[in-house]
């Protein structure tokens, strides 16, 4: 059996989880406010940080959920996520709205993504 190798646990999560060589990433959020494209963006960095953090990168990248609280920001944070994705390294992909966990919250994104 494959140890399970957390990563930021505090009590309720943990920022990445480790498991038979899958990253699984919990919810990135825009902490530092800002429109939706702001928002993507910082949850982008902090998601290259994390799968780093865990021995992966952008082009590992597996599958991604995107949460938006508006359906109306699907564009501005399409053309911030077109410009991160690695080329020929597209995940499979859903996006959909949802309420978010704090009313300043746009976008939330949700990677796994598999170990270099």
């Amino acid at each position: 059996m494959s140890d399970i190798i957390r990563y930021e646990t505090e009590t309720r999560m943990s920022s990445a989880v480790v498991h038979n060589g899958t990253v699984y990433l919990a919810g990135l959020v825009g902490e530092n406010g800002g429109d939706v494209a702001q928002q993507t963006r910082d949850a982008l960095a902090e998601a290259e940080r994390l799968l780093a953090l865990a021995g992966s990168d952008k082009t590992r990248i597996l599958r991604a959920q995107i949460w938006l609280a508006d359906m109306a920001d699907f564009a501005a944070m399409n053309a911030v996520w077109d410009a991160w994705v690695a080329p020929g390294h597209a995940p499979a992909r859903a996006t959909g709205e949802s309420k978010l966990a704090l009313p300043q919250f746009g976008v939330e994104i949700i990677l796994t993504a598999a170990q270099a």
